[in-house]
């Protein structure tokens, strides 16, 4: 059932959505038709209505594991002037795509390596880490070759967590839940690698946060 269909805030989404636009500039392809894109845990939806109306050309689908926020993320839509924006779709990233139950076909028969993009933001570190290898297992199997999973929020590098702020982020998101926390972005390559991904750029963004490039470079056996 949609929930009552009205816009929720995101003030941390208003602050980095032109910061994250300006990284996905760098790397979506403007020119070339008929791109698709699928986002994983798009919130109240404010990120995927802005960036869906700055690239015309992508079939831009949005995705929640949360279905309550769905009624946002239409309101969203509903104000975006991007016909390119589909409405949103139940996601469990944990599950492999072949079990995901949703309406939109997308499932590991329907839609393997048929994804120009998947994209992913402040989801790894306030949900357990099982949801972030499922994100780089079924972005294996859902990209095309040479397709990019971007990824954005707050990461620790080399065992290092960095500023003292971000410390106590991650002191206070492991005490509301000892599932949660921040990654390593040298565990999460790890995982990517036994995906056949590979970590191709990373970007420093304010606010102590990161934008990660990541691309298959490898298809996997079936």
């Amino acid at each position: 059932m949609m929930s009552h269909i009205r816009k929720l805030n995101n003030p941390a989404g208003e602050r980095n959505k032109a910061l994250i636009l300006e990284v996905l500039f760098k790397f979506l392809d403007k020119s070339r038709p008929n791109q698709k894109l699928l986002e994983i845990s798009s919130g109240v939806g404010m990120h995927a209505a802005y960036f869906a109306s700055h690239f015309p050309q992508i079939h831009y689908q949005p995705s929640e594991y949360d279905t309550s926020l769905f009624g946002s993320i239409e309101a969203y839509r509903a104000e975006a002037n991007a016909p390119n924006l589909q409405s949103p779709t139940a996601i469990d990233i944990s599950k492999p795509c072949s079990e995901w139950d949703n309406d939109h076909g997308i499932n590991l028969a329907s839609s393997a390596e048929s994804f120009d993009y998947m994209i992913n933001i402040n989801m790894m570190h306030i949900s357990p880490f099982e949801c972030s290898e499922g994100l780089f297992w079924n972005a294996a199997r859902l990209l095309k070759m040479g397709g990019l999973l971007i990824t954005y929020g707050p990461y620790a590098l080399d065992g290092k967590l960095s500023p003292e702020s971000n410390v106590q982020f991650d002191a206070s998101l492991r005490h509301r839940n000892p599932a949660w926390g921040i990654r390593d972005v040298r565990v999460l390559e790890k995982l990517s690698k036994a995906n056949g991904i590979t970590l191709k750029q990373m970007f420093d963004l304010p606010a102590n946060n990161k934008c990660l490039i990541w691309e298959k470079v490898k298809h996997l056996q079936k």
